[in-house]
Protein backbone atom coordinates (compact mmCIF):
# COMPACT_ATOMS: atom_id res chain seq x y z
CA UNK A 1 0.00 0.00 0.00
CA UNK A 2 1.52 3.57 -0.97
CA UNK A 3 2.03 6.26 2.02
CA UNK A 4 0.00 8.70 3.18
CA UNK A 5 2.80 10.68 1.98
CA UNK A 6 3.01 9.11 -1.42
CA UNK A 7 -0.80 9.70 -2.33
CA UNK A 8 -0.57 13.41 -1.58
CA UNK A 9 2.60 13.23 -4.08
CA UNK A 10 0.44 11.66 -6.49
CA UNK A 11 -2.33 13.91 -5.99
CA UNK A 12 -0.62 16.94 -6.19
CA UNK A 13 1.13 15.91 -9.54
CA UNK A 14 -2.17 15.02 -10.67
CA UNK A 15 -3.21 18.51 -10.13
CA UNK A 16 -0.45 19.93 -11.58
CA UNK A 17 -0.33 17.83 -15.01
CA UNK A 18 -2.21 20.55 -17.16
CA UNK A 19 -0.23 22.99 -16.52
CA UNK A 20 2.61 20.77 -17.21
CA UNK A 21 0.98 19.45 -20.12
CA UNK A 22 0.70 23.20 -21.85
CA UNK A 23 4.21 24.70 -20.37
CA UNK A 24 5.72 21.84 -22.43
CA UNK A 25 3.51 21.98 -25.16
CA UNK A 26 4.78 25.38 -25.51
CA UNK A 27 8.31 25.18 -25.38
CA UNK A 28 7.86 22.51 -28.22
CA UNK A 29 6.40 24.95 -30.32
CA UNK A 30 9.37 27.40 -30.11
CA UNK A 31 12.64 25.55 -29.44
CA UNK A 32 15.77 27.07 -29.59
CA UNK A 33 19.34 25.54 -30.94
CA UNK A 34 22.69 25.43 -28.82
CA UNK A 35 23.96 27.20 -25.43
CA UNK A 36 21.51 30.60 -26.45
CA UNK A 37 17.80 29.92 -25.30
CA UNK A 38 16.73 33.14 -24.44
CA UNK A 39 12.84 32.51 -24.64
CA UNK A 40 13.22 29.00 -23.08
CA UNK A 41 15.24 30.83 -20.21
CA UNK A 42 12.41 32.92 -19.88
CA UNK A 43 9.97 30.41 -19.99
CA UNK A 44 11.39 28.39 -17.37
CA UNK A 45 11.74 31.72 -14.78
CA UNK A 46 8.42 32.42 -15.26
CA UNK A 47 7.48 29.32 -14.11
CA UNK A 48 10.00 28.99 -11.10
CA UNK A 49 8.09 32.25 -10.50
CA UNK A 50 6.63 32.18 -6.81
CA UNK A 51 8.66 29.29 -5.30
CA UNK A 52 11.20 29.60 -2.80
CA UNK A 53 13.95 29.16 -4.47
CA UNK A 54 17.50 30.72 -5.06
CA UNK A 55 17.73 31.55 -8.72
CA UNK A 56 20.54 32.19 -10.56
CA UNK A 57 21.01 32.35 -14.29
CA UNK A 58 24.57 31.60 -16.78
CA UNK A 59 26.62 34.47 -17.67
CA UNK A 60 28.35 32.46 -20.87
CA UNK A 61 24.82 30.62 -21.51
CA UNK A 62 21.34 31.37 -20.76
CA UNK A 63 21.49 28.64 -18.49
CA UNK A 64 19.50 28.80 -14.77
CA UNK A 65 20.61 27.19 -11.41
CA UNK A 66 17.85 27.02 -8.59
CA UNK A 67 18.69 26.27 -4.99
CA UNK A 68 16.06 24.95 -2.55
CA UNK A 69 16.61 24.65 0.72
CA UNK A 70 15.93 22.07 2.87
CA UNK A 71 14.97 21.54 6.54
CA UNK A 72 18.07 19.65 7.69
CA UNK A 73 21.80 20.25 6.98
CA UNK A 74 21.96 16.98 4.94
CA UNK A 75 23.64 16.76 1.72
CA UNK A 76 22.68 18.38 -1.40
CA UNK A 77 22.09 16.69 -4.12
CA UNK A 78 21.16 17.87 -8.39
CA UNK A 79 18.46 17.15 -10.19
CA UNK A 80 19.42 18.25 -14.22
CA UNK A 81 17.66 19.01 -17.27
CA UNK A 82 18.46 19.51 -20.63
CA UNK A 83 16.82 22.50 -23.03
CA UNK A 84 17.95 22.80 -26.08
CA UNK A 85 16.38 21.23 -29.20
CA UNK A 86 18.15 19.97 -32.59
CA UNK A 87 18.29 21.26 -36.13
CA UNK A 88 15.23 18.83 -37.59
CA UNK A 89 12.45 19.83 -39.39
CA UNK A 90 8.98 18.70 -37.52
CA UNK A 91 6.32 17.33 -39.69
CA UNK A 92 4.03 15.53 -37.51
CA UNK A 93 1.09 18.07 -37.88
CA UNK A 94 0.41 18.40 -34.41
CA UNK A 95 -1.35 21.58 -33.08
CA UNK A 96 1.77 22.64 -30.94
CA UNK A 97 4.13 21.56 -33.62
CA UNK A 98 7.37 23.72 -33.89
CA UNK A 99 7.11 27.28 -35.68
CA UNK A 100 10.70 27.34 -35.77
CA UNK A 101 11.66 26.24 -39.45
CA UNK A 102 14.25 23.60 -39.17
CA UNK A 103 14.52 23.22 -35.59
CA UNK A 104 12.41 20.83 -33.22
CA UNK A 105 12.19 19.15 -29.76
CA UNK A 106 12.63 15.58 -31.43
CA UNK A 107 15.15 14.79 -28.52
CA UNK A 108 12.64 15.32 -25.42
CA UNK A 109 14.58 17.97 -23.93
CA UNK A 110 11.42 19.95 -23.76
CA UNK A 111 9.30 17.37 -21.47
CA UNK A 112 13.11 16.95 -19.35
CA UNK A 113 12.51 20.63 -18.71
CA UNK A 114 8.67 20.53 -17.89
CA UNK A 115 9.74 17.38 -15.32
CA UNK A 116 12.01 19.46 -13.57
CA UNK A 117 9.68 22.59 -13.28
CA UNK A 118 7.24 19.85 -11.62
CA UNK A 119 9.74 18.37 -9.64
CA UNK A 120 10.57 21.80 -8.59
CA UNK A 121 7.32 23.03 -7.27
CA UNK A 122 6.37 19.48 -5.74
CA UNK A 123 9.28 19.62 -3.41
CA UNK A 124 9.25 23.34 -2.76
CA UNK A 125 5.79 22.20 -1.60
CA UNK A 126 7.58 19.76 1.14
CA UNK A 127 11.14 21.33 1.75
CA UNK A 128 10.32 21.24 5.42
CA UNK A 129 10.49 17.16 5.22
CA UNK A 130 13.72 17.40 3.04
CA UNK A 131 17.14 16.33 4.85
CA UNK A 132 19.04 18.64 2.45
CA UNK A 133 19.09 21.70 -0.32
CA UNK A 134 18.16 20.17 -3.93
CA UNK A 135 20.13 22.11 -6.82
CA UNK A 136 17.58 22.35 -10.20
CA UNK A 137 19.97 22.53 -12.81
CA UNK A 138 18.26 23.97 -16.22
CA UNK A 139 21.35 23.27 -19.35
CA UNK A 140 21.67 24.84 -22.30
CA UNK A 141 23.65 23.17 -25.08
CA UNK A 142 23.46 19.29 -24.68
CA UNK A 143 23.46 18.49 -28.02
CA UNK A 144 26.92 18.69 -28.70
CA UNK A 145 28.17 22.44 -27.14
CA UNK A 146 28.80 21.20 -23.80
CA UNK A 147 26.40 23.16 -21.68
CA UNK A 148 26.96 21.02 -19.07
CA UNK A 149 30.83 22.27 -18.41
CA UNK A 150 30.19 25.30 -18.91
CA UNK A 151 27.24 25.32 -16.02
CA UNK A 152 30.13 23.16 -13.80
CA UNK A 153 33.00 26.28 -14.82
CA UNK A 154 30.14 28.52 -13.51
CA UNK A 155 29.82 26.60 -10.54
CA UNK A 156 26.43 25.01 -10.73
CA UNK A 157 27.72 22.01 -8.53
CA UNK A 158 28.55 24.01 -5.54
CA UNK A 159 25.34 26.38 -6.22
CA UNK A 160 24.37 25.57 -2.28
CA UNK A 161 27.37 25.91 -1.02
CA UNK A 162 28.89 22.59 -0.73
CA UNK A 163 29.87 20.40 -3.46
CA UNK A 164 26.75 18.10 -4.24
CA UNK A 165 27.02 14.44 -3.20
CA UNK A 166 24.78 13.20 -6.04
CA UNK A 167 23.46 14.28 -9.53
CA UNK A 168 20.30 12.82 -11.33
CA UNK A 169 18.96 13.27 -14.60
CA UNK A 170 16.46 11.18 -16.68
CA UNK A 171 15.63 10.85 -20.71
CA UNK A 172 12.59 10.28 -21.94
CA UNK A 173 12.09 7.34 -24.73
CA UNK A 174 8.69 7.57 -26.86
CA UNK A 175 8.84 3.71 -27.35
CA UNK A 176 8.51 3.09 -23.68
CA UNK A 177 6.08 4.70 -21.87
CA UNK A 178 4.41 4.66 -18.45
CA UNK A 179 7.58 2.64 -17.54
CA UNK A 180 10.67 3.62 -15.46
CA UNK A 181 14.03 1.57 -16.36
CA UNK A 182 17.54 1.66 -14.45
CA UNK A 183 20.32 -0.58 -13.47
CA UNK A 184 23.43 -0.36 -11.43
CA UNK A 185 26.68 0.53 -13.05
CA UNK A 186 26.60 2.48 -16.36
CA UNK A 187 22.81 3.37 -18.14
CA UNK A 188 23.33 5.55 -20.63
CA UNK A 189 26.60 5.58 -23.41
CA UNK A 190 28.95 8.38 -23.29
CA UNK A 191 29.33 9.95 -27.40
CA UNK A 192 32.43 10.48 -28.84
CA UNK A 193 33.41 12.66 -32.50
CA UNK A 194 35.23 10.81 -35.16
CA UNK A 195 36.13 12.89 -37.87
CA UNK A 196 37.93 11.97 -40.93
CA UNK A 197 38.96 14.05 -43.82
CA UNK A 198 40.79 12.21 -47.06
CA UNK A 199 43.16 14.58 -49.07
CA UNK A 200 43.88 13.26 -52.61
CA UNK A 201 44.05 15.51 -55.75
CA UNK A 202 40.82 16.17 -57.69
CA UNK A 203 40.91 15.45 -61.98
CA UNK A 204 38.15 14.67 -64.42
CA UNK A 205 35.92 12.37 -64.13
CA UNK A 206 36.47 10.44 -67.38
CA UNK A 207 40.57 10.06 -66.09
CA UNK A 208 40.86 9.00 -62.73
CA UNK A 209 43.68 7.18 -63.25
CA UNK A 210 45.12 10.92 -63.58
CA UNK A 211 43.39 11.62 -60.06
CA UNK A 212 43.95 10.87 -56.90
CA UNK A 213 40.39 9.85 -55.96
CA UNK A 214 39.29 10.27 -52.30
CA UNK A 215 35.90 9.25 -52.68
CA UNK A 216 36.28 5.37 -52.94
CA UNK A 217 38.74 6.00 -50.09
CA UNK A 218 36.51 7.38 -47.94
CA UNK A 219 33.87 4.55 -48.72
CA UNK A 220 36.21 2.14 -48.40
CA UNK A 221 36.57 3.81 -44.88
CA UNK A 222 33.02 4.04 -43.74
CA UNK A 223 32.36 -0.09 -44.96
CA UNK A 224 35.42 -1.20 -42.83
CA UNK A 225 34.74 0.90 -39.62
CA UNK A 226 31.34 -1.26 -39.63
CA UNK A 227 33.17 -4.59 -40.30
CA UNK A 228 35.81 -3.44 -37.58
CA UNK A 229 33.16 -2.47 -34.37
CA UNK A 230 31.47 -6.32 -35.29
CA UNK A 231 34.32 -8.04 -35.40
CA UNK A 232 36.44 -6.87 -32.48
CA UNK A 233 33.54 -5.48 -29.69
CA UNK A 234 32.29 -8.07 -27.36
CA UNK A 235 28.62 -8.11 -27.20
CA UNK A 236 28.56 -7.88 -23.34
CA UNK A 237 30.68 -4.09 -23.79
CA UNK A 238 28.97 -2.94 -27.08
CA UNK A 239 29.92 -0.06 -29.48
CA UNK A 240 28.15 2.06 -32.10
CA UNK A 241 29.50 3.87 -34.31
CA UNK A 242 27.38 5.97 -37.20
CA UNK A 243 28.04 7.73 -39.92
CA UNK A 244 26.06 10.34 -39.80
CA UNK A 245 28.12 13.25 -42.24
CA UNK A 246 29.67 12.30 -45.63
CA UNK A 247 30.74 15.26 -47.78
CA UNK A 248 32.71 14.79 -51.05
CA UNK A 249 32.59 17.32 -54.55
CA UNK A 250 30.64 19.97 -56.63
CA UNK A 251 29.54 18.15 -59.76
CA UNK A 252 29.35 14.56 -60.92
CA UNK A 253 31.97 14.83 -63.77
CA UNK A 254 34.46 15.85 -61.26
CA UNK A 255 36.55 13.84 -58.71
CA UNK A 256 37.27 16.14 -55.74
CA UNK A 257 40.24 16.75 -54.33
CA UNK A 258 39.32 15.63 -50.46
CA UNK A 259 36.60 13.86 -49.23
CA UNK A 260 35.24 14.05 -45.33
CA UNK A 261 32.86 12.36 -42.92
CA UNK A 262 32.06 12.25 -39.64
CA UNK A 263 30.83 9.73 -37.17
CA UNK A 264 29.77 9.16 -33.60
CA UNK A 265 30.87 6.64 -31.20
CA UNK A 266 29.24 5.43 -28.38
CA UNK A 267 30.88 3.34 -26.04
CA UNK A 268 29.63 2.18 -22.31
CA UNK A 269 33.23 2.07 -20.73
CA UNK A 270 36.45 4.58 -20.93
CA UNK A 271 38.38 1.41 -21.32
CA UNK A 272 36.35 0.37 -24.71
CA UNK A 273 35.99 4.82 -26.19
CA UNK A 274 40.03 4.05 -26.24
CA UNK A 275 40.20 0.92 -27.52
CA UNK A 276 37.76 1.80 -30.07
CA UNK A 277 39.93 5.46 -30.54
CA UNK A 278 43.36 3.86 -31.25
CA UNK A 279 41.88 0.76 -33.73
CA UNK A 280 39.96 3.48 -35.71
CA UNK A 281 42.93 5.22 -36.09
CA UNK A 282 45.19 2.55 -37.40
CA UNK A 283 42.30 1.31 -39.50
CA UNK A 284 42.39 4.43 -41.44
CA UNK A 285 45.76 5.28 -41.81
CA UNK A 286 45.49 1.31 -42.89
CA UNK A 287 43.37 2.52 -45.71
CA UNK A 288 45.03 5.54 -46.40
CA UNK A 289 48.36 4.14 -47.20
CA UNK A 290 46.94 0.92 -49.46
CA UNK A 291 45.63 3.93 -51.62
CA UNK A 292 49.26 5.90 -51.76
CA UNK A 293 50.76 6.39 -55.28
CA UNK A 294 54.03 7.74 -55.97
CA UNK A 295 55.01 11.01 -53.71
CA UNK A 296 51.75 12.27 -53.72
CA UNK A 297 50.27 10.04 -50.79
CA UNK A 298 46.77 10.27 -49.28
CA UNK A 299 46.07 11.44 -45.69
CA UNK A 300 43.14 10.63 -43.89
Amino acid sequence: MRSEAAVAVLDDARDMADELTRFRRDLHAHPELGLDLPRTQEAVLAALDGLPLEISTGTATTSVTGVLRGAGDGQAVLLRADMDAIPVQERTGLPYASVAPGVMHACGHDLHTAMLVGAAHLLAGRRDELPGDVVLMFQPGEEGWEGARTMIEEGVLDAAGSRVAAAYGMHVFSSLPRHFHTRSGTVLASSSALLVTVHGEGGHASTPHLARDPVVVVAEMVLALQTMVTRRTDVFDPVVLTVGMLNAGTRRNIIPPSASFEATVRTFSDATATRVGDEALRLLEGIARAHRRGRRPVHA
